[in-house]
C-alpha cells in the first residue's frame, strides 16, 4: 500500500500568486518580465499596427465567418508583442537579448518585412487571449490549438496560423513518490493545474470522466512554478504541456513524466479575423522556415535537451551553491575582457574540471580550464594553476576560434561549433565541415556538423580529409554537455549587468592562438 502525499491547504495554495519567486528562477520571473519590456529588434517603436503575442494553452475550434479584411502592416507599421516570459518562449539571454523560441519567430518574422518590434510581457495569458479575439489589430503567438477542442462561449472570433510544433499535455510527479502509469493510479489523489491555463478547458472531458481525482485550480504565475512544487513535494502530481516540462528537465531533479493525458497540441499564432493578410505572410513565415531548416533548429535548441543524470545535476546544484560564488568573479572578469558570456565560461569549466582549479589529468591538461601546456604559451605563458589566469585565456581562445569561423555562421552555431574547435581542434572541425558539405548537410550549423564529426573515427572517412583521424565523438558530446550545464545556469543565475570600467578592470589584450597556422594545438 502506498502512503498518501502531503496536501497543501487552498489557502496555501492560492496565496500570493505573483509575490512567490522562490518559484520561479531569475530568467524567469516577474522583474524579468518587467525589465524586458524594453526588448527591440529596432531604434525606432511607431505606434501603428500592433501584433500581440500570448504564450497561452488553449482550446479552439473552427473560426467563426470573418469581418471585412484589414491590410497587412506596412514596414512603417510597429509590432508590440506581448508574451509570457518561460524556459522555452521568451527569457532573457543576456543583460539586453532575449531569447525563445517564440521571441525568435517573431523577431525574424519582423526583421524579414521589416516591421519595429516591442515586447511587452503578459502576467496573464488567457486574459491577453481574450484580447487578442477583441478585434483590435494584434496577433497572438505560443498558442496551442487542439482539433478536438472547443471553443469558450464567449470567445471572440480568430483566425490561426499553421502549426510550427506539435507537444502533447501530460502528467507529472514527484519522482521521489509513486509513479503512476494510469487514471486508475489516481484515485482519491490531488492533480493540480494552474488555474490561468486554458489546458483548463482544453481537459474538462477528462476532468468528467476521472471524478475519483481530485482536480485543483492553483494560481501561480507560471507553469514553471507548478513544476517546482512537484519537484520540490509540496505537490504530487500536475499536469502541464511536454515542452515546457522538457524545457526544465536538469533544472528541477525530482519530478518525472508519468503520462500523456490528452491529445496532441498544435502551436499555432493568433490573429483577429480580420488579419486574414497577416495569417497568410506568417504561414509563408513558416512554411519557408520549415523548408530551409530554420524551424528545426530552433526546435532542437529550445525543446530538445540533452538531459544530465540525477546524481551529476544534482552535484551541479550543489556546486553553483557552494563553490561557484568564489569563482563568479573570474568568470565575470572573463566576459568583461571578451564578450564571452560568464555563465557559458562557468559551464564549460565546470565540464573540465568540475570547479576544481589544482585539478590535473593524465595527459597533462591541468587547472579550472583543463589547460594544455603549449596552448598555455601560446596564450602568453599563462599560469594554468591560477584560475584567474586559465579562465582568461580560455575565454580569449573560444573568442579567437569564433572569429576564426566564417562570418556568415549566426549565433549560437557560431558559438558551439568555436566550442568543437575549443575540444578537438579548428583543423578537425574544417574537416568535419567539409564532410558536411559532402553529404549536402550545411557546414555552418551544429545540427549538421554533429553528425559529420563522429566520421572522423571512420578510416573511410578520414582517410580522405586533410588532417586525419579524430576521436570525433569527443567533441560531440562535449558540447552537449556544455549546453546542459549552461542551460541549468541559464535558469539559475543572472546575466552579467554592464557597468563603467575602471583602471584595474582593463585587461590588456594578450596573444591568441596564431590565426595563420590552424594545427595549432587546442584544448583537451
Amino acid at each position: 500500500m502506498r502512503a498518501k502525499h502531503y496536501r497543501r491547504s487552498a489557502a496555501m495554495q492560492q496565496a500570493a500568486p505573483f509575490g512567490r519567486e522562490r518559484f520561479a528562477t531569475r530568467r524567469y520571473n516577474e522583474t524579468t518580465a518587467a525589465r524586458a519590456t524594453s526588448h527591440k529588434l529596432t531604434n525606432q517603436i511607431l505606434p501603428r499596427t500592433c501584433i500581440v503575442a500570448s504564450i497561452a494553452l488553449t482550446a479552439c475550434g473552427p473560426s467563426p465567418p470573418q469581418p471585412a479584411p484589414s491590410p497587412p502592416p506596412s514596414q512603417s507599421d510597429a509590432i508590440v508583442i506581448l508574451l509570457r516570459p518561460g524556459p522555452a518562449a521568451w527569457f532573457d539571454a543576456t543583460e539586453d537579448r532575449g531569447a525563445g523560441i517564440d521571441y525568435e519567430l517573431v523577431q525574424r518574422f519582423a526583421q524579414q518585412h521589416g516591421l519595429d518590434v516591442k515586447i511587452v510581457p503578459s502576467a496573464n495569458p488567457m486574459q491577453r487571449l481574450n484580447d487578442v479575439g477583441s478585434g483590435a489589430k494584434i496577433a497572438g503567438g505560443g498558442i496551442y490549438r487542439s482539433a478536438t477542442g472547443s471553443p469558450s462561449t464567449n470567445a471572440a472570433p480568430r483566425l490561426y496560423s499553421s502549426t510550427y510544433h506539435s507537444v502533447y499535455p501530460v502528467l507529472i510527479y514527484n519522482i521521489d513518490g509513486y509513479h503512476p502509469e494510469s487514471w486508475k493510479d489516481l484515485a482519491g489523489e490531488s492533480v493540480a493545474l494552474l488555474a490561468d491555463s486554458s489546458l483548463v478547458p482544453q481537459l474538462s472531458t477528462l476532468r468528467e470522466a476521472h471524478p475519483e481525482v481530485d482536480w485543483q485550480l492553483l494560481a501561480l504565475p507560471t507553469t514553471e512554478a507548478l513544476i517546482s512544487q512537484v519537484s520540490d513535494g509540496s505537490l504530487s502530481y500536475a499536469i502541464v504541456a511536454s515542452n515546457e516540462a522538457e524545457a526544465v528537465r536538469n533544472v528541477y531533479l525530482s519530478f518525472g513524466t508519468g503520462f500523456q493525458v490528452g491529445p496532441k497540441l498544435d502551436l499555432v499564432w493568433a490573429f483577429p479575423a480580420t488579419q486574414a493578410q497577416l495569417r497568410d505572410l506568417v504561414d509563408a513565415f513558416f512554411a519557408n522556415a520549415r523548408r530551409d531548416g530554420t524551424m528545426q533548429r530552433l526546435i532542437e535548441r529550445y525543446y530538445t535537451h540533452v538531459p544530465v543524470p540525477r546524481l551529476d545535476a544534482g552535484a551541479f546544484h550543489d556546486q553553483i551553491k557552494s563553490t561557484l560564488p568564489q569563482l563568479r568573479a573570474h568568470f565575470e572578469r572573463a566576459q568583461d575582457a571578451t564578450g564571452v558570456e560568464w555563465r557559458l565560461l562557468a559551464a564549460i569549466a565546470y565540464q573540465e574540471s568540475k570547479w576544481d582549479a589544482l585539478a590535473t589529468s593524465e595527459t597533462g591538461v591541468r587547472g579550472l580550464m583543463q589547460l594544455t601546456e603549449e596552448t598555455a604559451k601560446h596564450l602568453g605563458g599563462i599560469d594554468r594553476l591560477n584560475p584567474q589566469d586559465s579562465v582568461l585565456a580560455a575565454a580569449r581562445y573560444l573568442h579567437d576560434l569564433k572569429d576564426r569561423l566564417p562570418a556568415r555562421i549566426p549565433e549560437p552555431d557560431r558559438t558551439w561549433l568555436a566550442l568543437a574547435a575549443y575540444n578537438i581542434g579548428i583543423a578537425h572541425l574544417e574537416d568535419a565541415r567539409i564532410l558536411a558539405q559532402k553529404q549536402k548537410l550545411s557546414a555552418d550549423t551544429w545540427s549538421a556538423v554533429k553528425k559529420t564529426l563522429p566520421l572522423l573515427a571512420l578510416p573511410e572517412y578520414y582517410e580522405d580529409t586533410k588532417f586525419g583521424y579524430a576521436r570525433g565523438g569527443m567533441p560531440v558530446a562535449f558540447v552537449d554537455r556544455v549546453r546542459a550545464y549552461y542551460g541549468i545556469l541559464l535558469a539559475q543565475e543572472p546575466p552579467l549587468k554592464p557597468r563603467l570600467k575602471m583602471l584595474s578592470d582593463i585587461v590588456d589584450p594578450a596573444p591568441t592562438s596564431p590565426q595563420s597556422d590552424p594545427t595549432v594545438p587546442g584544448v583537451k
